[in-house]
């Protein structure tokens, strides 16, 4: 694929047991031959793939480090291409050193994503499978992980290239069906042709219905927690952290901006916003809090309402009450508490009574939450798109064919119909990198 023979550091920068410094290409093996010097004396260049050496990296008579050599040899690698994988101890000194090491003796640096980027380009793993990997390795909760994996896996690619063989045999339909279109051949008529069109049109829009769902858990629900000043939303934050995160004092209108963090509940995971107090205020520092308080609100996913279930109901909660909407939790705060208000007030049957103080109800809260959030028809095991591109395609492939059912019911010609089909192909086969 490429003159150039690349190395990086494959693991994560800092001090570990061990660093991965990976050298790829049609020099790898020699490469490393210069700069790795086995115990046994035998060098990479003649070992078969999947075997490796014990041994020291070394500069001129130097000793940098010992080290453990595994060869790949082409096209059973990772990229398609010989590799060799140098693991040395991993403090970060150390592998900057073998990585220097390994330039000086002719390999360049790999460009962000360079391995990948061969493994496709090099027939190892369509573009589904190499976008994936990024979303495994920044997975945050379980179900981000599944469907990384799923895509990892190719179940994308799967139900991409069939929908594709589909595609492929109702524009082989139609050719014959132009051909000979007074022969009665089984499944070769329009309504047929339509029935199949419906049906893929049904799987994209399963597709393209379930990624804002699937880019919400695996990217991080926005969820804010709002309320008037010293309801309890800093210490309901510090809570649901589990840390110190907000800091909580009697003083209301402590809190004067948003304050972030991440946050997973069982397998969805939360980016958690303590707001500013929510009331009518002439200070011009608490104003400006409360304004990021509200547009917090209107751009958040899920939404934690916090009351004061020891103080009466005033214009500040009914100002509050009127922004929330229909799927909002509502929070009754401080139920260790003599109660001011009246539960039946709320018509809503995602109201909660905790005391975040003595953490009473916070399990409660917990539930509530992950039932508002957790998507039940969410099917990890579907194909999942993971990337805008993905949908993108998917969108584009859908109008044309939506463009080719309009042409088959206003009876245009079949030859009108096959151009849209391949149209819709064309997007498909961008889709799998094809």
């Amino acid at each position: 694929m490429s003159a150039r023979t690349i190395a990086a550091i494959s693991t994560p920068p800092g001090e570990g047991g061990i660093s991965v410094i990976r050298i790829s290409g049609d020099d790898a093996l020699s490469v490393a031959d210069k700069c790795f010097r086995s115990f046994s004396g035998k060098s990479l260049s003649s070992l078969k793939g999947y075997s490796a050496l014990y041994g020291e990296i070394v500069s001129g008579h130097d000793v940098v480090d010992d080290a453990v050599a595994l060869v790949f040899r082409a096209p059973k690698s990772y990229t398609g291409e010989d590799t060799v994988e140098l693991s040395v101890h991993g403090g970060k000194l150390v592998a900057q050193k073998v990585l220097r090491i390994a330039f000086d003796c002719g390999a360049v640096p790999a460009d962000r994503g360079e391995f990948t980027k061969r493994a496709f380009l090099n027939g190892k793993i369509d573009l589904t499978r190499a976008e994936s990997i990024i979303k495994v390795i920044t997975a945050k909760n379980d179900i981000a992980l599944k469907i990384s994996q799923s895509a990892k896996n190719g179940r994308i690619a799967k139900e991409i290239n069939t929908i594709i063989e589909r595609l492929l045999e109702l524009a082989a339909s139609f050719s014959v069906y132009a051909d000979y279109p007074d022969e009665e051949i089984e499944n070769l008529d329009p309504d047929s042709f339509l029935a199949s069109i419906n049906d893929i049109l049904k799987r994209f829009s399963d597709m393209t219905d379930n990624y804002d769902t699937g880019k919400k858990i695996c990217d991080g629900i926005e969820c804010v927690i709002v309320g008037k000043p010293n309801v309890g939303k800093s210490t309901l934050m510090n809570r649901l952290c589990k840390c110190d995160r907000s800091i909580v004092t009697d003083v209301a209108g402590t809190t004067r901006d948003v304050v972030d963090s991440t946050v997973v509940l069982d397998d969805i995971t939360l980016i958690l916003s303590d707001t500013a107090g929510i009331r009518k205020t002439a200070d011009a520092v608490e104003k400006a809090g409360v304004d990021r308080s509200i547009d917090k609100l209107n751009a958040s996913s899920l939404i934690i309402a916090v009351f004061d279930l020891s103080r009466p109901f005033d214009d500040d909660d009914r100002n509050i009450l009127e922004m929330l909407p229909d799927n909002a939790i509502i929070v009754l705060n401080k139920s260790d508490l003599e109660r001011a208000i009246d539960r039946s007030f709320f018509k809503t049957g995602n109201v909660v009574e905790i005391s975040a103080k003595n953490d009473l109800g916070i399990e409660r809260l917990t539930d509530l939450i992950l039932k508002t959030v957790k998507c039940e028809n969410l099917d990890v095991d579907d194909a999942i798109l993971i990337s805008e591109r993905q949908l993108d395609c998917v969108k584009k492939a859908t109008e044309s064919l939506v463009e080719a059912k309009r042409a088959m019911e206003n009876n245009v010609t079949l030859d009108a119909v096959g151009i849209c089909i391949d149209d819709a192909l064309g997007w498909l086969y961008e889709l799998t990198g094809k």
